[in-house]
């Protein structure tokens, strides 16, 4: 991975979700040095401290000029000076000190940089067998958890940019937020939380999953497969199975059949054709079985309706990191302790 990496596992969107008091920490300072006229219409503020975007009472005042301001509102920060000059027709010096003057930096770039800085952050300190880009999954989205992750991580980077003597550090904002980070890390470093792209020890069990399902009446009169049983001892490497119900009925009369890769794509050699679904375990693909089951005995199978199962080999390594107990006996006198090691 590169390390001038842009990628941001979270938006502005989950940032304001997990913590909507954000724009409390936008990085706007107020501005207290009084203006003076220098000549005509342009007006100075010394001792400003830097800004790259000039604020007059709440309202941005657009992008900072390179020259010296000619028209009404433009203006520019001088770093050698430590001053803002600022240019407006028909007003005095009384009126400028009149309104509130903040200066800061743009608030959606402050956001961004924290998002990628608090992406980057995650990725450092993931277990070795996660650290890495994230993968998106097949609908195209990060995991829930590491875009809630990132998203905690970019707020407290920002709160902790802020102001400490606000308020808003006596609410222990801080130490929940760390506290549900540090969880979060730990718990995907030790393999109690998997992320989609993971290989885990029950991959090859298989995982159900909905593209057409027709729901009836409540209590639902459909029937769908409700469980796997097995592993996957005769796939090399992923398969994505399709599961379709080839005939309309209830159990013993209903039928399926079942899609699996081939050398050219997923899903396009079917193994199983129009087998009568018993309700008991049946055939899949690779040693795997699937049971079907309704809302009532009477529950019937509709035409359309389709599965897939997400399955890995079971021959595969788990890119897991997994936390074990071991008996380990102190040499010499017999005593047994219980450690726990990552394997």
């Amino acid at each position: 991975m590169a390390i001038s990496s842009t990628i941001e596992y979270c938006t502005d969107s989950d940032v304001y979700q997990v913590y909507p008091g954000i724009n409390a920490v936008d990085g706007k300072t107020r501005l207290y040095g009084g203006w003076v006229n220098t000549s005509g219409n342009l007006y100075e503020m010394y001792n400003s401290g830097y800004a790259s975007v000039l604020y007059k009472d709440g309202k941005d005042l657009g992008g900072e000029h390179s020259t010296t301001p000619t028209a009404d509102n433009p203006w520019r920060y001088i770093e050698a000076d430590d001053k803002i000059e600022y240019y407006e027709a028909s007003t005095t010096v009384a009126t400028l000190n009149a309104s509130i003057w903040e200066g800061g930096v743009d608030f959606q770039t402050l956001l961004q940089n924290a998002r990628r800085n608090a992406s980057r952050y995650f990725e450092s300190r993931v277990d070795f067998r996660t650290a890495k880009e994230i993968s998106k999954d097949r609908e195209g989205n990060y995991p829930y958890i590491v875009i809630r992750c990132t998203a905690l991580i970019a707020a407290t980077l920002l709160i902790k940019a802020h102001d400490a003597s606000d308020p808003i550090f006596e609410r222990g904002v801080l130490e929940i937020f760390e506290e549900e980070i540090d969880n979060i890390i730990d718990g995907i470093n030790t393999g109690k939380i998997t992320l989609t792209h993971q290989v885990t020890m029950d991959s090859s069990k298989g995982i159900i999953r909905d593209i057409q399902y027709t729901q009836g009446t409540s209590p639902d009169t459909g029937l769908r497969p409700v469980e796997l049983r097995g592993k996957a001892t005769g796939l090399s490497g992923f398969d994505l199975i399709e599961l379709r119900i080839s005939t309309v009925g209830a159990l013993g009369v209903g039928k399926y059949s079942v899609k699996v890769k081939d050398s050219d794509k997923l899903k396009n050699d079917e193994v199983i054709t129009d087998e009568i679904i018993s309700g008991d375990f049946q055939d899949l693909a690779y040693g795997l079985q699937v049971r079907f089951a309704g809302g009532s005995d009477a529950s019937e199978a509709k035409s359309g309706d389709k599965w897939e199962i997400e399955v890995y080999s079971y021959s595969m390594d788990s890119t897991v990191s997994e936390v074990n107990s071991m008996t380990q006996t102190r040499g010499g006198y017999g005593v047994a302790v219980k450690r726990s090691i990552r394997v």
